[in-house]
C-alpha cells in the first residue's frame, strides 16, 4: 500500500462498513473532517467564541484554498453560500436584464440550474432549454442557441444524470467572445476535473461542497468575477456584507468590494471548518491525483459495465467526456428493484436518469465495484 493508499485508508473508514458508490449525492466525510467538526464543538461547548478572531483567520484561509483550486485571481473573487441553489439565485435575481433578454441552458440540468432561470419569467427573460443530443457536439447545440439577445449561458460541469462532461473551455471561448456571461455549475464537477476560471473565461461558478468535495450540507463555494461583483443587484442586507464590516458603531456603510458583498450575515464557522479540513486533504494529496483516481474508477465501471450482458451503460465513455458518474440500466429487471436490492446489500447508489448511479471516489476500492456489479446480477 503506498503513501496515497495509507492516507485515503485512513480518512475513510466508510470502506469499511458500506460500498459507498454516491458521492454525487451526499458523500461521507474524511477523518479529518469529522475531527474538525468535533474539536470545533467542543471548543464552543467548554471556551464558546474566546478565539473567534482565529476562526475569522481559518475563513480567510478556506477562501484562499478555494481560490487556488479555481484558479481565481483571489480570495476576495469567493463567497461563501448556504447552497448551489442560493449562488444561483444571487447570479439570476442580480443579474441587469432587460426585457427580451434570454438565458441558455440544457434539458439534463438538475432543477436547480432550471428553475431559477425559469423563475425570470415575470421580468420578460425567456429561458432557450436545449436537448444536447440535437447537434453534431453538446457544445455546439448550445452556441447555436446563442443569439443577439443571449446575455447568459449556465450550464452544469457536468449533468448530474448522465454523467456528461462539459467542454467549459469551448464554452467559455464564445461566451467571452460574443459578451455573453457564463454561468457554471460545478457541483458534479469541482474536485474531480479541472475548472479554470480564468482560462475558461467563467463568470460565475458555485458548487455545494456535500459531493465531491466531501464536506457537510450547508456550506457552498461561489465564484463572481470582478467584472461582474458590482453589477449584480443585491436582494440581501446585513451587517457582513458592508465594507467596514467589524466597526460596529459606523453609521455611514458601503457594500463589501470583495464577493463578500454577497453574504448578509453571520458565516457558517461550522461549515467553513469542515470546509476547511477537507480542502487540507486535496491539497495533501493534489487535486489532480484524487481527481485522476476518481476517473480511473469510472473508465473501470465503463469497462466492466460494457462485459456484462444484463446490463447497458446509460453514460457514455468517451474521453473526456465522463467524470466521476457512471449510470446503467439492467436489461430485464426493474430499476427500482435492482436499486433496493443493492441497497439491502450495503451497496450505497441513486436511482437518476432512468437507471442505476454509481459515483465512487477516489478511496473506492476496485474490489468494492467488483462487488457491487456482481450484485446486479443476483437481485
Amino acid at each position: 500500500m503506498n503513501d496515497f493508499e495509507k492516507i485515503l485508508a485512513h480518512e475513510f473508514p466508510v470502506s469499511r462498513n458500506l460500498i459507498y458508490l454516491n458521492h454525487a449525492a451526499v458523500a461521507p466525510w474524511p477523518t479529518r473532517t469529522s475531527e474538525a467538526v468535533i474539536l470545533f464543538a467542543k471548543e464552543n461547548n467548554e471556551r464558546g467564541a474566546q478565539h473567534y478572531p482565529e476562526w475569522v483567520a481559518l475563513e480567510q484561509q478556506t477562501r484562499r484554498m478555494c481560490a487556488t483550486m479555481i484558479n481565481a485571481g483571489s480570495s476576495n473573487d469567493i463567497a461563501f453560500q448556504k447552497n448551489t441553489s442560493e449562488a444561483l439565485s444571487v447570479v439570476a435575481h442580480g443579474f441587469p436584464w432587460q426585457t427580451g433578454d434570454n438565458v441558455v441552458i440544457c434539458d439534463e440540468e438538475f432543477p436547480s440550474n432550471r428553475i431559477v432561470w425559469e423563475s425570470l419569467d415575470v421580468y420578460g427573460v425567456q429561458v432557450k432549454q436545449l436537448a444536447l443530443e440535437d447537434g453534431s457536439s453538446p457544445e455546439d447545440t448550445l452556441i447555436r442557441a446563442c443569439d443577439h439577445r443571449t446575455r447568459l449561458l449556465s450550464i452544469s460541469s457536468v449533468q448530474y444524470a448522465s454523467g456528461l462532461r462539459m467542454d467549459l473551455q469551448r464554452l467559455g471561448e464564445h461566451c467571452h467572445k460574443n459578451g455573453i456571461a457564463f454561468c457554471v455549475d460545478a457541483i458534479q464537477g469541482l474536485g474531480v476535473v479541472p475548472h479554470d476560471v480564468d482560462a475558461m473565461h467563467i463568470d460565475f461558478l458555485m458548487a455545494d461542497a456535500h459531493k465531491w468535495l466531501l464536506s457537510p450540507e450547508g456550506i457552498a463555494i461561489f465564484y463572481c468575477s470582478e467584472k461582474w461583483r458590482e453589477q449584480l443587484k443585491l436582494h440581501e442586507f446585513g451587517w457582513h456584507m458592508i465594507e467596514h464590516h467589524m466597526d460596529y458603531d459606523r453609521k455611514d456603510w458601503s457594500t463589501a468590494e470583495s464577493a463578500r458583498r454577497f453574504e448578509c450575515g453571520s458565516p457558517n464557522m461550522l461549515g467553513i471548518h469542515a470546509l476547511h479540513a477537507s480542502l487540507s486533504l486535496f491539497a495533501e494529496l493534489g487535486v489532480d491525483a484524487i481527481g485522476q483516481a476518481i476517473l480511473q474508477r469510472s473508465e473501470y465501471l465503463f469497462e466492466k459495465i460494457r462485459q456484462l450482458n444484463h446490463l447497458s451503460l446509460i453514460s457514455k465513455y468517451d474521453i473526456n467526456r465522463f467524470a466521476g458518474i457512471v449510470t446503467f440500466r439492467h436489461n430485464s429487471q426493474n430499476n427500482n428493484g435492482l436499486y433496493k436490492h443493492l441497497m439491502r446489500n450495503n451497496v450505497i447508489c441513486a436511482q437518476r436518469g432512468g437507471g442505476i448511479r454509481f459515483s465512487p471516489h477516489c478511496y473506492t476500492g476496485l474490489d468494492q465495484l467488483d462487488t457491487a456489479l456482481a450484485l446486479t446480477n443476483a437481485g
